[in-house]
């Protein structure tokens, strides 16, 4: 069992930033493969970016160039910058482990919402 507690969201203008964390519990949390999820209201839940546990990183079209996705494995820990934040990034943000053996554990999410 993996628990994810993300942190940072919240309301920011249009243009602005927001750092997203997610804390995982465990002490394998290199091998876990981490990512970002974000589901709008009245929409479905879609990958933002994801990060192996290899360091190799991936990105949905609507978010490259303005969010850059990290990891501190000493801090069990994942990050998602957000820069140039635009209305339609609001939603709920999830953070999502999967590990080698195939199981996923979703965090609880976090509200962001880019409005002036």
């Amino acid at each position: 069992q993996v628990q994810l507690v993300e942190s940072g969201g919240g309301l920011v203008q249009p243009g602005g930033s927001l750092r997203l964390s997610c804390v995982a519990s465990g002490s394998i949390f290199s091998t876990y493969t981490m990512t970002w999820y974000r589901q709008a209201p009245g929409k479905q839940r879609e990958l933002v970016a994801s990060i192996s546990r290899g360091g190799s990183t991936n990105y949905a079209d609507s978010v490259k160039g303005r969010f850059t996705i990290s990891r501190d494995n000493a801090k069990n820990t994942v990050y998602l910058q957000m820069n140039s934040l635009k209305p339609e990034d609001t939603a709920v943000y999830y953070c999502n482990s999967r590990l080698l053996t195939g199981a996923n554990y979703w965090g609880q999410g976090t509200q962001v919402t880019v409005s002036s």
